[in-house]
C-alpha cells in the first residue's frame, strides 16, 4: 500500500507563487498517471493537472500557462508549480495515483489566495 502525502501550501497573494509537492511511500514508477485535483468550498472536486510516465502533461484550462507539473520518478515525487495565483485558485488540492484499476489520494494541501 502506498501512502501519498501533499506539502507546500499556504496563504499567497495573488500573483504570488507556490509549488506543491506530493511525496509517496513507495515507488511511483507503478503510477502510469499521476494528478493534482482541487477542491474549492461547495464545489465539486475537479482536474487540475495530469502527467504519465513518459512525461506527457496535461491541464485544466482555468490553469493553463501558469500551472506546472512535474514528476521525479527517482525521487517518489510529484510536484506542480503554481505561479500567478488568483483568487479562484483557492481550494485544498490532493494528489492522486493511478495503478491499473487501483485508485491512490494524499489527504490533501490548503491553498488559499488572497490579499
Amino acid at each position: 500500500q502506498v501512502q501519498l502525502v501533499e506539502s507546500g501550501g499556504g496563504l499567497v497573494q495573488p500573483g504570488g507563487s507556490l509549488r506543491l509537492s506530493c511525496a509517496a511511500s513507495g515507488s511511483i514508477a507503478r503510477f502510469y498517471t499521476m494528478a493534482w485535483f482541487r477542491q474549492a468550498p461547495g464545489k465539486q472536486r475537479e482536474l487540475v493537472a495530469t502527467i504519465t510516465n513518459n512525461g506527457n502533461t496535461d491541464y485544466a484550462d482555468s490553469v493553463k500557462g501558469r500551472f506546472t507539473v512535474s514528476r521525479d520518478n527517482a525521487k517518489n515525487t510529484m510536484n506542480l508549480q503554481m505561479n500567478n495565483l488568483k483568487p479562484e485558485d483557492t481550494a485544498v488540492y490532493y494528489c492522486r495515483g493511478i495503478q491499473g484499476a487501483r485508485d491512490y489520494w494524499g489527504q490533501g494541501t490548503q491553498v488559499t489566495v488572497s490579499s
